[in-house]
């Protein structure tokens, strides 16, 4: 069985649960290749209980299936019920003032060092240092190991942390580590924007669309033809999230003069 046809038995699994004892079940946390798998899915079959996918916030890239009996009221004007916000927790990390810096890679690192599987964990927001400290993250993870990760989780490589584990209304999506980028790109297609936002080769840009890795507002993109829009997010597994800010007017070279938003 490959991890495709694993991913589908776990689904499956899921929600025969979920119909059979009438009950709210969770998955664990989706890349976006599997999410693409898990939705198409159960868009394909006639379900016996509803199914949404939750990351903690409504941007999130990593996200849970989740399978609804008839008793839980479905999302209303972007407000999950309880019984769904409660599947997840916020680790916030705070990293001391004057130390390195601190990325994305480094608090994932850490974690998986502790022995947790990558599915348990969510995205992971990274903050930038200020005046009080040196930058930290608010990781999202599954409920089930919040605990586990407050009582064990205190370095990333040789930096120091401080932990809270917070509800998931107390995630802070708006500070964030980002700078700008300006650029020129021939056309809006995918594998322009990623090549110039990534600074690859286009051929390697190209590459990493076929194979996959890359994605456009949380959803796997597979078309290196992809007209990319402004406002559009996009993700390049291993390397980071950027969002196209600006795209209009035109260089001397008549290419199209392009800002990004990079996370890091």
């Amino acid at each position: 069985m490959n991890s495709d046809e694993l991913l589908l038995a776990r689904l499956e699994d899921k929600i025969g649960q979920a119909a059979d004892n009438y009950m709210l079940t969770a998955g664990d946390f989706l890349d976006m290749h599997q999410r693409k798998i898990a939705s198409d899915y159960c868009k394909s079959r006639k379900l016996p209980v509803r199914v949404l996918f939750y990351g903690g916030y409504e941007d999130a890239e990593r996200c849970m299936p989740v399978f609804l009996p008839d008793y839980i009221a479905l999302p209303e004007d972007g407000q999950m019920p309880e019984e769904v916000t409660e599947l997840v927790r916020i680790v916030r990390v705070t990293a001391p003032k004057g130390g390195r810096v601190l990325t994305h890679r480094d608090y994932l690192g850490s974690l998986l060092a502790l022995g947790l599987d990558r599915e348990v964990t969510g995205d992971i927001l990274v903050r930038p240092a200020d005046e009080k400290s040196g930058g930290g993250a608010d990781i999202i993870v599954e409920t089930t190991v919040a605990e586990f990760i407050e009582m064990n989780y205190d370095k990333a490589g040789r930096t120091n942390l401080t932990v809270e584990i917070l509800p998931v209304d107390k995630l802070d999506v708006g500070v964030q580590n980002i700078s700008r980028k300006h650029d020129t790109v021939a056309s809006l297609r995918l594998d322009n924007i990623v090549a110039s936002a990534f600074a690859l080769s286009r051929a390697k840009a190209a590459e990493a669309i076929r194979r996959g890795i890359v994605s456009v507002n949380s959803m796997e993109a597979l078309k290196v033809d992809q007209e990319i829009s402004e406002g559009d997010k996009i993700v390049l597994r291993g390397k980071g999230k950027v969002v196209l800010a600006e795209a209009g007017g035109r260089s001397r070279k008549d290419r199209i003069i392009v800002t990004y938003n990079i996370y890091k």
